[in-house]
């Protein structure tokens, strides 16, 4: 368990700047894959990542599009990637669903967590079991956040 303060990891993208625009490969407009990140400052004792992104500017609330735990604790997620396993988002499907707000910009932000065990969930859980189960076992936390908005049609 940690025993010590939870630390700041460094969370960015090569795709798009913090605060900055989504590209539109990474949503319903392009490609609809996920984009790519970089994680630093990932502590010693890390033996898992997690991941969240989520929309909290959708109507019904904040919409889920990533849920993924025990991902290697590697500095990179790849784009079009899956890199551990995945609950289920908002949409009820697990994997990767890309930005798509129904009207104005909408903020993303993707939450990385550094984590001292491999979480035992399974395929398909969700967003607040895996919350659950990172309590007390949070090393470090960082998030970068981008937005996106449609063009009109």
């Amino acid at each position: 368990m940690a025993t010590t303060g939870i630390r700041q990891l460094e969370v960015s993208s090569p795709a798009f700047k913090a605060d900055g625009e989504l590209p539109a490969k990474y949503t319903c407009d392009g490609e609809g894959i996920n984009p790519p990140l970089k994680i630093n400052n990932i502590p010693e004792g890390t033996q898992t990542l997690a991941l969240i992104v989520e929309d909290p500017d959708a109507p019904g609330g904040t919409y889920d599009h990533w849920i993924v735990w025990n991902i290697r604790p590697n500095t990179t997620i790849n784009e079009h990637s899956n890199p551990g396993i995945s609950g289920n988002n908002s949409a009820g499907k697990s994997g990767y669903h890309p930005a798509c707000p129904p009207n104005g910009s909408h903020r993303y932000y993707f939450h990385v967590y550094a984590l001292d065990r491999e979480l035992g969930l399974m395929h398909g859980e969700s967003k607040e079991n895996l919350v659950q189960a990172m309590k007390s076992h949070i090393l470090a936390e960082g998030t970068i956040m981008g937005r996106y908005e449609r063009e009109d049609r």
